[in-house]
């Protein structure tokens, strides 16, 4: 049985609300390779996800830590145009088709974000 951590992901200043997120490298247990992750700040709330589309498996920001559609109502995938949920990571629009993202649970202490990992199965 693998035990969660949770792993530092930045400083919170580096997240301004609807703005560009935090690219995270969280590394994958016995495994010499990373899985890429992302933290935004929505309505006051920090979120996590794997940088993961629902759709097809790629990283959803062009230009790299842009989640946010034009209006920053949506994270939308550069590649797809798959619109998703900033709070629940839910499909919303587009080719995702109910498939959602995996949300990281995520915390802010003492002016660090911190992500628990490995998400938890759904």
């Amino acid at each position: 049985m693998l035990l969660a951590e949770w792993i530092c992901a930045g400083p919170a200043t580096d997240i301004a609300e609807s703005g560009p997120g935090l690219r995270v490298d969280m590394p994958v247990p016995d495994a010499p390779r990373t899985e890429p992750a992302f933290v935004v700040r929505y309505q006051g709330e920090l979120c996590a996800y794997l940088n993961r589309c629902g759709h097809v498996p790629v990283e959803l920001d062009w230009p790299e830590g842009q989640f946010f559609d034009s209006e920053a109502v949506f994270l939308v995938c550069a590649t797809h145009g798959a619109a998703y949920s900033p709070q629940t990571g839910a499909c919303m629009v587009g080719p995702c088709a109910g498939r959602g993202l995996v949300r990281l649970q995520v915390r802010e202490t003492d002016g660090q974000v911190w992500l628990r990992w490995p998400p938890a199965s759904n």
